[in-house]
């Protein structure tokens, strides 16, 4: 135990040195002071992140207007933040109340506006609506919606204002009008709020004898298909579930190939895709950023090898249980499909850096105990949550998935 306290200290803090220095830039010192991060304001009509509000990359589906008589309006709380400025013209308290997370996202909001321009605070013009003043649909019914300026209206900080919004934590933010800046977040409880990166429990992964094995069934020790750094078949140990699941309903995207391959994993997983035939899987990217004519990489039995082929078409499934497995590789073929271990974060590569202190821990142990057997909890694993943070933290909102990590 004191053998894995002291590597997985020494990773966090690795971690932690090297993606501050990423966010610092070239040229800057870690004693030296950190300047002010750049911010890029949104152009008028543009919305973050490019997909439309209500799906699953933003802030996910409409799940029913809330009225004062309903069931669901215990899921409203009142902001009195004395930093925001409320426009409330129905003079009904309406527009102070919204869900947890939309009020977490505001006040956060509000701090920054303050930060950005001393002397000015942040303007709530519309929240929750209980008139039907909006178009059908609108997550302003559910409290999940704001409408905002600055407290001076004036229109030349909006750009900025939508900024600061999105790097506040709100999951959509479209700059909609001259008047106002439109923000939404996901539901407190919804499947679009836990998706982190899994697989299906029924998922299969291949072993070294040949036969395949629900990835729900995997434990430590078993060898499983994957890809080295050089795209080349290997076996490697699996080590552990980053997440494992087994009763939550998550939405996976199913990616289809030509061939007829199909690959189930969610939103924020990392996947290999290449644009020719050619390429080698050393890309990866997020699951809901492939796209149809793009290249998965699918192992073909007869070659033993790993062949590119094209995507036909994806569409999205809701499936009971989900789970996460790591590698040594920090690569593993699901489904006869190359994927990546890892998720919410964008940068593979970063990824596997940052988990060799569970690789080494894991060799290390195996030198004592040559028969394992797996005896860890539901959930997301620690150290992942640890290096969620972190991330959090150091690197740029844009480095990592709208979608988070899964919620436990």
């Amino acid at each position: 135990m004191l053998l894995w306290t002291r590597i997985v200290l020494v990773g966090v803090i690795c971690l932690s040195l090297v993606s501050s220095g990423m966010g610092c830039g070239p040229g800057r010192g870690y004693g030296r002071r950190r300047h002010p991060k750049k911010l890029t304001p949104l152009a008028y009509k543009q919305f973050i992140p490019n997909v439309a509000e209500k799906t699953l990359g933003a802030s996910g589906r409409y799940e029913g207007k809330i009225t004062r008589n309903s069931e669901r309006f215990k899921e409203l709380t009142p902001n009195y933040n004395t930093d925001i400025i409320f426009k409330d013209e129905e003079n009904t308290g309406a527009d102070r109340l919204m869900t947890q997370r939309c009020k977490d996202k505001l006040n956060s909001l509000a701090i920054s506006v303050m930060n950005q321009w001393p002397g000015v605070k942040l303007r709530v013009t519309e929240g929750w609506d209980e008139d039907g003043h909006h178009f059908e649909e609108s997550l302003h019914y559910e409290g999940r919606a704001v409408d905002i300026t600055t407290s001076d209206r004036d229109k030349s900080k909006y750009g900025t204002l939508s900024r600061l919004a999105v790097e506040a934590g709100f999951d959509w933010v479209y700059y909609e009008s001259k008047a106002h800046i439109h923000c939404s977040v996901k539901a407190e409880n919804s499947v679009a709020a836990k998706s982190g990166g899994c697989f299906p429990g029924s998922s299969t992964v291949t072993l070294q004898d040949g036969s395949t094995k629900a990835v729900k069934d995997l434990q430590s020790g078993d060898k499983i298909l994957a890809a080295d750094e050089g795209g080349n078949l290997v076996y490697t140990d699996f080590i552990m579930f980053i997440d494992q699941e087994p009763t939550t309903r998550r939405v996976f995207f199913v990616i289809e190939t030509h061939t007829g391959e199909k690959i189930t994993l969610t939103a924020a997983h990392l996947l290999f895709v290449s644009r020719n035939s050619t390429d080698a899987p050393s890309s990866a990217i997020f699951a809901s950023q492939v796209r149809p004519g793009q290249n998965v990489f699918v192992y073909d039995p007869e070659l033993r090898a790993l062949e590119p082929v094209t995507v036909k078409r994806i569409y999205t499934q809701e499936h009971v249980g989900s789970f996460a497995p790591l590698t040594a590789q920090g690569t593993v073929v699901v489904d006869q499909v190359l994927a990546s271990c890892y998720a919410v974060i964008e940068d593979h590569n970063l990824a596997h850096w940052a988990l060799a202190p569970v690789r080494l821990a894991h060799w290390v142990s195996s030198l004592f105990h040559k028969s394992q057997v797996s005896a860890q909890s539901d959930g997301v694993h620690w150290y992942s949550n640890v290096l969620y943070r972190l991330g959090t933290w150091f690197l740029d909102s844009h480095s990592i998935h709208p979608l988070g990590m899964s919620s436990s």
